[in-house]
């Protein structure tokens, strides 16, 4: 008998796992809901015997693409169509080839009786927060409220990332351009003054002597250098893979001044704008706590809602969980405290995420304006020291002629 993995969930709202033998997908699944689980997915699992081939990595999609295509997914659905003929229509029509793939695949799971959500979980590149969300739908039979909560949530996080990018475009041109300036000044010009002064053989000021001294220390060091940063970059980067990396990094850029707070507020608006849309969506607030860890990019937040999610488990109020965690910061947890009092969670989740974002982009404007004269001014100062300590042995002559 093929063997089958099934996530699910039981009356207490514990999400569990499981690996059964059953001659049908339909079989299991009457198995399960007669004993009184709700379904998330069942999928066959893998053969183990090496016979299976192994399926191609599927490229990632880009989000302003799928966003697309579920604007107009959801435009098809509301006109009548059927979701099979949507998918079919949808895949002839898709730019992307990737994209076109993954939604044939999912037109032909679909096809021959998968659910919508499972289908496009089977595929293992779309978040979390959609695939239930697209259950969610298929339960209450209004997949296209669903959707088009989805496709708001993604314009608003597409907006702020872009705002967040626009935001730090010219400072990273100025630090490009200093980085630029320092490296023309240390290969270039510097060692030729250098050599100049040397055939003078005359004593030079020691503000130019360290000049000429750190320039030849990085000629003679710069290989042994490249090899330390990028073998640091590395490290960082394989460390940061690892839970444990992933979690320091993190408590790091908590506790790194002006920017620690604001990264935080940031974590905060994009937990709040995930499961203000899930609970929209009629999702219970135990399994839409741990599709918002799922999809959130802090591991240390992550954390922090598996031990919220526990809490709730236990019939105590979210707001009090997520004080627990110690995370979110205290004008959170009181407005997801009224949300709960009056019975608003997801309206004023959602007020929650919008307040937080507007503070994360003003306070990023005010950090920056503070910045971009910083690395002027940093950069006047490298190129004035390295002019005077260039010109000091001409002036010194000069004098003595």
């Amino acid at each position: 008998m093929p063997e089958y993995v099934a996530r699910l969930a039981n009356e207490r709202g514990e999400v569990l796992k499981r690996v059964e033998s059953a001659a049908s997908e339909n079989e299991l699944r009457d198995r399960y809901a007669q004993q009184g689980f709700f379904i998330y997915s069942i999928r066959r699992r893998a053969s183990v015997g090496g016979l299976a081939k192994t399926a191609p990595a599927k490229k990632k999609v880009k989000v302003a693409e799928f966003l697309t295509f579920n604007q107009q997914f959801v435009t098809l659905i509301r006109a009548g169509l059927p979701i099979v003929k949507s998918l079919e229509l949808l895949s002839g029509q898709l730019a992307h080839p990737s994209l076109r793939i993954i939604i044939q695949e999912v037109r032909e799971s679909v096809k021959s009786g998968s659910l919508l959500s499972e289908a496009f979980r089977a595929q293992g590149i779309f978040p979390e927060i959609y695939t239930t969300s697209l259950m969610a739908g298929e339960k209450s039979g209004n997949l296209e409220e669903v959707l088009e909560r989805y496709i708001q949530y993604q314009r608003m996080a597409l907006s702020v990332k872009k705002r967040l990018i626009a935001s730090l475009v010219y400072p990273a041109l100025l630090v490009a351009m200093v980085l630029i300036m320092v490296t023309f000044l240390v290969t270039y010009v510097i060692p030729n003054f250098a050599e100049l002064y040397r055939s003078m053989a005359r004593d030079l000021p020691p503000l130019t002597r360290g000049l000429i001294a750190f320039t030849d220390a990085f000629k003679k060091y710069q290989i042994a250098l490249m090899i330390l940063v990028v073998g640091t970059v590395v490290g960082v980067l394989i460390w940061r893979s690892t839970e444990k990396g992933a979690e320091s990094l993190d408590r790091l850029k908590m506790n790194l001044p002006l920017v620690g707070m604001i990264w935080i507020k940031h974590q905060v608006a994009q937990f709040s704008r995930i499961l203000a849309t899930l609970l929209s969506g009629g999702i219970p607030v135990v399994q839409a706590l741990e599709t918002a860890g799922q999809s959130v990019t802090s591991p240390l937040l992550r954390h922090s809602l598996d031990s919220a999610g526990r809490q709730v488990r236990e019939g105590r109020p979210l707001s009090q969980g997520l004080s627990d965690s110690g995370f979110f910061p205290e004008l959170a947890i009181e407005m997801v405290q009224v949300g709960e009092s009056s019975g608003a969670l997801p309206q004023m989740l959602s007020s929650v995420a919008d307040f937080y974002e507007e503070d994360v982009s003003t306070s990023l404007a005010a950090m920056l304006t503070l910045i971009e004269p910083a690395i002027l001014i940093i950069m006047g100062v490298v190129v004035a020291t390295v002019l005077i300590a260039l010109y000091l042995p001409i002036f010194s002559l000069a004098g003595r002629v």
